[in-house]
């Protein structure tokens, strides 16, 4: 099993804004004082770079187009609707926010199947939307494909009940915690558990002072310390900068790089920066306007195909 890999899907924008339903649990998010389409223009211009730039380094991005006609203002954050598996699998996730149910299209996996890869099967949690239970992808799954572990922070889209199911239909070994951030004075749950932790092949940005339950933060770190990880710590400012969301990816001649936004790389101090090249180096894009009016950064607008060729 691999945990990194070099093909990532992304989808480009045409009704980039931020999203009213989702601005309820994320806290991310804030209004900008433009218009829409002026939105979608900026952040059709900070996807366009960053894909140049993931490309420039030799990785192997497919650009799927958003589908102008579904009206999904989230759609350039693929990873939490669906996941690749090594076996052929895809996984089909539960979405809080109604409108971003219609970003599930069946024209994504006919485009992956033209790009050569193979899809075998496709294990389907979409009925738990009934119930109004949630699990959002890799947002809410963080994956340690080599290690058979997942980690996930509860919150109004990461049920426990549909995170275990997962494990088991998976084979995963379940790591689950709830992780908060102070908001007007309150601790609330983070809505995705990759906008605090990130995990690489040899080590975990984390940010630790989310996990308030004690136990339930040493279950994390032993954990990790088990399966050989450095735990480079970073700060809730540093992950309101989305210095946790990031993503590891395989370039050219299988090097790694970090794939972070602008932000989060500007947010880092010295020392971590130099933890994290110890283990690859960094690439950073200037991701602004997604980030703020999107409440999600580089590792959201990230899927990552594991899939076997065809």
């Amino acid at each position: 099993m691999q945990q990194t890999t070099n093909t990532i899907l992304m989808i480009r924008p045409v009704s980039f804004r931020m999203n009213e339903q989702t601005a309820v649990n994320n806290y991310f998010q804030e209004n900008l004082d433009i218009q829409n389409a002026e939105i979608n223009a900026k952040a059709q211009e900070e996807f366009d770079a960053f894909v140049d730039k993931l490309r420039a380094v030799g990785v192997n991005v497919i650009v799927e187009q958003d589908d102008i006609l579904l009206d999904t203002p989230d759609s350039i954050f693929p990873n939490n609707w669906m996941s690749f598996h090594e076996n052929g699998n895809v996984g089909l996730y539960p979405m809080f926010a109604e409108n971003r149910r219609k970003e599930r299209r069946d024209e994504v996996f006919i485009r992956l199947e033209k790009e050569g890869f193979k899809i075998n099967n496709i294990v389907d949690y979409t009925a738990a939307e009934e119930e109004g239970v949630f699990l959002e992808g890799t947002g809410s799954l963080l994956l340690d494909r080599v290690n058979d572990k997942a980690y996930c922070a509860l919150s109004p889209r990461a049920d426990e009940d549909l995170f275990i199911e997962f494990c088991e239909d998976f084979e995963y070994t379940p790591v689950v915690f709830t992780a908060n951030q102070t908001v007007e004075g309150k601790r609330m749950a983070i809505y995705h558990t990759n906008v605090m932790m990130c995990l690489g092949e040899t080590f975990a940005v984390i940010c630790l002072d989310t996990i308030d339950d004690k136990k339930e933060r040493k279950n994390v770190i032993n954990n990790l310390k088990e399966d050989g990880k450095e735990i480079i710590k970073i700060t809730e400012s540093q992950m309101a900068n989305f210095a946790g969301n990031m993503l590891q990816v395989k370039g050219k001649d299988n090097k790694l790089y970090l794939v972070m936004s602008e932000a989060a790389h500007n947010s880092l101090s010295q020392a971590q920066i130099i933890s994290i090249e110890k283990h690859c180096e960094i690439l950073s894009s200037s991701l602004e306007t997604i980030e703020t009016c999107g409440g999600g950064s580089a590792r959201c607008m990230m899927a990552e195909v594991f899939l076997p060729m065809a």
